[in-house]
C-alpha cells in the first residue's frame, strides 16, 4: 500500500512539509568579503542513502560566484535529475561556520520554527513512495529536469510530537549506522583482497624471490604468458549477422549485464533471447560454463565469469569471449588476473586514444600475465580470493538486509502502523545519540 493511501492514527493528520519548514534564504545584509573561505559542497560532494554529512571543501569567497546558500544543520536536498531519484540529500551539521554555499542544484530545508527533529523529514525524504511522488512531478527537459521548490513543500507529512519525532528518527539512526558500519567493513575488505592479489601476483604463496619481467616484478617460477597462448579468444560474431530474438532459452549476454564484481547477471529472465536454431550457427560466439566475458569498446574492462550455463549464450557487440585453455589456466585464477590493478593498467596503455575507447582482439591477444607454474598453485590463490570475496557478499548481503528493513520500519513508522516502543533494536558499539558532533538537529 502507497505512503499517501495509509490512514493514520487518530491523533495524528497529514499536513504539509511547508507547515514545518521553509527553504533557507541567504539574508540580504551579509557580506561574506570580510571572510578568507566558507564550506562549498558540490554535488558529488552530497551522500545519497541515507548518510548525513556531505563533504566541502573551503572555498576562498572571492571565488564564489554562485551557489545555494545554506546553514548549519538545513537539509540539503538535491533537485536534479537523477541525483534526486538517487537519494542524493545531506544534513549539514558537520560544516565548520554557521553557513556555506553548495551547488545550485540542492534545495535547502530548515525548520520553520521549534518542535522539530530535522532528522525526521530527511528520513521521510528517502521514502520510495516520496521519490516517485516528487519525480513525477519534475519539470523541464528530458534529462535535465528538476524538482520545484513548492512541490517538495506541498508534500504531505504525517504530524508528530516532538518527542515521537525524536524516537523515530533514534530508531531509524541505528538502522543507518548499521548499514554504513556493513558498508565500510565491505570496502575495507574489498581493499584486503587488491592489497593481497597486490602481494600474491609478485610474491607468490610463500614470499618467494623474484624476478622482473616487461610486466613487472613476479615469483621466479611464474611466466609472463601471453592471453593467446591461454585462452582460445573469439571477438563478438560479424554486424551482417541477422539475429532475430525470441522467447526460448538461450541468453544474450549483454554488455550492462555485467557486474562491477565480476559475475555475469545470472537471472536469465533478464536476458534477451535467441532461439537454439539460430544460436546453433554462431557456436564461437557461444559461452560454456567458465568462459570469460570483457567489454572491449566504451567502458573496457569490465569482467564476466559465466557460470551455470547450460545451454549456451551468445555474445554480442561491444564484447569479446575469452575461452581458458583449462591444461595451462584455471578460469577463476585468469578472471583474478583480469579484474587486477596491474591488468587494468596495462589495458589502458594498450587502448588508443580516442573518443570512444576500443581494444582489437589482436591487441588483446597480445597482452601478458603473470601465471604460476602449476595448476595447483593458481587452486591454492583462487581459494584465498574466494574466502575474501565471500566476506565481501556478506557484508553487501548484510546492508540489503539492513536496507530493507529500513524501508520497511520508515514506513510503519510513518503511518504509525507501529510505535517505537514495540521495537527491540540493539545499540551500537558506540553511543549514537549524538551523530552529530554536538549539533542539535531539533528545534525545542
Amino acid at each position: 500500500m502507497s505512503l499517501f493511501d495509509a490512514k493514520l492514527t487518530e491523533r495524528r493528520r497529514w499536513m504539509q512539509v511547508g507547515e514545518a519548514y521553509e527553504i533557507t534564504k541567504k539574508p540580504r545584509a551579509l557580506d561574506i568579503s570580510s571572510l578568507e573561505a566558507v564550506p562549498f559542497v558540490p554535488m558529488a560532494a552530497i551522500p545519497q542513502g541515507g548518510r548525513y554529512s556531505p563533504d566541502f571543501t573551503m572555498k576562498a569567497t572571492a571565488q564564489i560566484r554562485s551557489g545555494t546558500y545554506f546553514e548549519r544543520g538545513d537539509i540539503l536536498v538535491a533537485k536534479i535529475t537523477p541525483s534526486f531519484e538517487n537519494g542524493k540529500q545531506a544534513l549539514a551539521t558537520e560544516v565548520p561556520t554557521p553557513f556555506g554555499f553548495a551547488t545550485t542544484e540542492v534545495i535547502p530545508l530548515r525548520p520553520r520554527h521549534k518542535g522539530h527533529d530535522r532528522r525526521l523529514l530527511f528520513f521521510y525524504l528517502l521514502h520510495p513512495d516520496i521519490r516517485h511522488y516528487v519525480a513525477e512531478r519534475m519539470e523541464g527537459s528530458t534529462g535535465r529536469q528538476r524538482v520545484p521548490p513548492e512541490v517538495l513543500l506541498d508534500l504531505p507529512f504525517p504530524e508528530f510530537a516532538l518527542e515521537e519525532q525524536r524516537a523515530i528518527s533514534d530508531t531509524l539512526e541505528v538502522i543507518q549506522d548499521f548499514i554504513a558500519l556493513e558498508a565500510e567493513a565491505a570496502e575495507v575488505t574489498t581493499s584486503l583482497k587488491r592489497a593481497t592479489m597486490q602481494q600474491l601476483f609478485t610474491s607468490g604463496l610463500n614470499n618467494e624471490a623474484q624476478k622482473e619481467t616487461e610486466i613487472g616484478p613476479m615469483p621466479e617460477n611464474w611466466e609472463a604468458q601471453s592471453i593467446a597462448a591461454l585462452t582460445n579468444v573469439v571477438y563478438r560474431y560479424p554486424s551482417y549477422y541477422k539475429i532475430d530474438y525470441v522467447d526460448s532459452g538461450v541468453p544474450e549476454v549483454r554488455g550492462e549485464l555485467l557486474r562491477e564484481t565480476g559475475e555475469i547477471e545470472s537471472d536469465l529472465s533478464q536476458f534477451r533471447f535467441i532461439d537454439s536454431e539460430t544460436a546453433s550457427r554462431f557456436p564461437k560466439v557461444r559461452l560454456e560454463t567458465g568462459d570469460i566475458v570483457m567489454s572491449v569498446r566504451g567502458t573496457m574492462g569490465k569482467i564476466g565469469i559465466a557460470r551455470d550455463i547450460h545451454v549456451g549464450a551468445v555474445i554480442t557487440a561491444n564484447l569479446i569471449r575469452l575461452a581458458p585453455k583449462r591444461q595451462r589456466v584455471l578460469p577463476e585464477f585468469f578472471k583474478s588476473v583480469l579484474i587486477s590493478e596491474r591488468f587494468n593498467r596495462a589495458l589502458k596503455m594498450a587502448s588508443p586514444q580516442t573518443t570512444i575507447k576500443t581494444i582489437t582482439a589482436p591487441v588483446l591477444k597480445s597482452l601478458r600475465l603473470p601465471t604460476p607454474a602449476t595448476l595447483e598453485e593458481q587452486r591454492e590463490i583462487v581459494a584465498i580470493f574466494d574466502a575474501i570475496d565471500r566476506k565481501i557478499d556478506l557484508h553487501r548481503k548484510k546492508c540489503a538486509v539492513l536496507d530493507d528493513l529500513f524501508k520497511v520500519l520508515l514506513h510503519k513508522l510513518m503511518t504509525g502502523e507501529i510505535s517505537v516502543s514495540g521495537l527491540d533494536l540493539p545499540p551500537l558499539p558506540s553511543a549514537i545519540a549524538d551523530t552529530t558532533t554536538g549539533i542539535d538537529t531539533t528545534n525545542e
